[in-house]
């Protein structure tokens, strides 16, 4: 590692035993495409219209770059095993870091076990093979997906990291495939859409699509939470989080106007919003279009697959360090294996979780998908916007009162340029939450009509019941899991 810290009171990046280093500049940046693009999202995006195209490129230049800028310094200059449960410790305590790490962590196995393994069997079902809804082979092929990602993180990152370089490889192509087919569709046959589309940006559309849109873009500091495996964080970090989200942003922007150039109005759906895209755009092919879609469609699972996986080597070694630090009932959950150098009791907690949500959530919407879908990635958007409303003031405490530690990445202008690109990051990150929480208030207050049941397809009882139960079982979580380490810590001093 090319610089220490020198503060003394700052724990040493060195200091979790059992790790390796095993990421490069590459493998940073292909982690960070691999968890941020979400195939889920892109869909979801396209549903607002051709506005959604403007409210993309807008939100990638007023809040990607301010973002970027300010969690790139922060990762080059506190690069210890954790990321932002240490960068959060440091700020404002124990407490409140391991409270913010429970609702960024438990968003991965709640995303892991609702959106993404039920978009992933809906399009095994519809292009690969049949499965049925609420089957043994949906069960069987969802289990298989949960585990299949958890285990992707339980084996060492050496190894892990190309299964999510993969992904990042296989995502990147399948959205260049598809972008490049519209294009010869549209060629062939008219962009309907794009002449039909309105892009003029309204309120309306602004709040409904700003929660998805700040969850497709954040996420690009979670490679930090493996900051001791990373062979040169003070350099790789900086770099690696401006190409993944120069990537990010084009790899959003461009299917969501390809879709919305070739698939009819009011025909893109959240849940299939880019296979029926491809299924439409993918007759320029001819005879070969069927075993192209067909691999388009396993190329996808991967890709959603390697998404969970990325997410979970990340956050679980988020969660793992807060329960090793004594913040998160045992210190034993934060155990990291000594010959894989993964924090294995973690990982299999994870897997738990996204189990027990699946299983709950087929109950809950009685096999619709659609239905699940939309709510659990409502809900996911939630829990992890909702943690962001810590981390952020975290950064703004560590750069006020650490200037000593060594930075080798600067926002420019100094204090000034970083409060305020933090700051500017917050108020994008109040609203998105308050839209993710309480959808239809804001409409509400700026006199826009919001019939509840036609944009959700559940009841706002049932919504709000699904979404502030989450956060509320969570704060009693948390609160439980901090009694509990208080309780050890206090034991473990006795004992000594």
């Amino acid at each position: 590692m090319s610089t220490k810290l020198s503060s003394p009171d700052l724990p040493a990046p060195e200091a979790t035993p059992g790790l390796r280093r095993s990421l490069k500049r590459f493998d940073i940046t292909a982690m960070a495409i691999a968890a941020v693009i979400s195939f889920d999202t892109v869909g979801q995006i396209a549903t607002g219209g051709g506005e959604a195209a403007t409210w993309t490129a807008a939100i990638a230049l007023f809040f990607l770059v301010p973002y970027a800028l300010v969690f790139a310094e922060t990762g080059a200059a506190f690069p210890q095993e954790g990321g932002p449960y240490m960068w959060v410790k440091l700020a404002l305590g124990r407490p409140a870091a391991a409270l913010t790490t429970l609702f960024y962590w438990v968003t991965n196995p709640i995303w892991l076990g609702g959106s993404l393994v039920f978009l992933a069997a809906e399009t095994w079902d519809g292009f690969v093979s049949p499965l049925g809804s609420g089957t043994v082979a949906d069960y069987a092929f969802k289990l298989v997906f949960i585990w299949a990602a958890i285990l992707t993180a339980v084996v060492s990152l050496s190894r892990g990291k190309w299964i999510t370089t993969a992904g990042a490889i296989v995502k990147v192509l399948s959205l260049a495939l598809f972008t490049f087919t519209a294009v010869l569709y549209g060629a062939e046959h008219g962009f309907q859409g794009l002449t039909d589309a309105d892009f003029t940006p309204t309120t309306a559309g602004f709040l409904a699509l700003v929660p998805i849109l700040l969850f497709a873009y954040v996420g690009f500091e979670a490679p930090n939470a493996a900051g001791e495996e990373m062979h040169d964080p003070q350099r790789d970090v900086p770099a690696a989080l401006g190409r993944s989200a120069t990537v990010a942003a084009c790899c959003y922007l461009l299917p969501v106007l390809a879709l919305l150039a070739v698939v009819p109005a009011g025909r893109v759906t959240g849940v299939g919003g880019f296979m029926e895209g491809a299924r439409l755009v993918f007759g320029v092919y001819g005879g070969a279009a069927g075993p192209l879609l067909t691999l388009t469609a396993v190329m996808f699972v991967f890709a959603l697959l390697t998404q969970g996986s990325a997410w979970m080597i990340v956050s679980d070694r988020m969660q793992a360090m807060a329960a090793a630090d004594g913040g998160f009932f045992s210190r034993a959950l934060g155990a990291f294996h000594p010959k894989l150098g993964t924090p294995m009791r973690t990982n299999l907690l994870s897997g738990a979780v996204a189990t027990l949500f699946m299983v709950a959530a087929m109950q809950l919407a009685d096999g619709d998908a659609a239905a699940v879908f939309t709510v659990v990635l409502t809900v996911a958007v939630t829990t992890l916007l909702l943690s962001y409303l810590v981390v952020v003031p975290a950064l703004i405490v560590l750069r006020l009162r650490r200037p000593e530690v060594p930075r080798p990445y600067q926002v420019p202008f100094g204090n000034r340029g970083f409060v305020t690109c933090a700051v500017v990051v917050y108020v994008w990150i109040v609203v998105g939450s308050w839209s993710a929480l309480f959808p239809g208030v804001l409409e509400g207050l700026f006199g826009i009509d919001y019939v509840f049941t036609d944009v959700w397809g559940v009841s706002r009882l049932a919504f709000e019941t699904f979404t502030l139960g989450t956060v509320a079982l969570l704060l009693l979580i948390g609160a439980a899991g901090l009694a509990v380490a208080r309780r050890e810590n206090n034991n473990t001093r006795s004992d000594n």
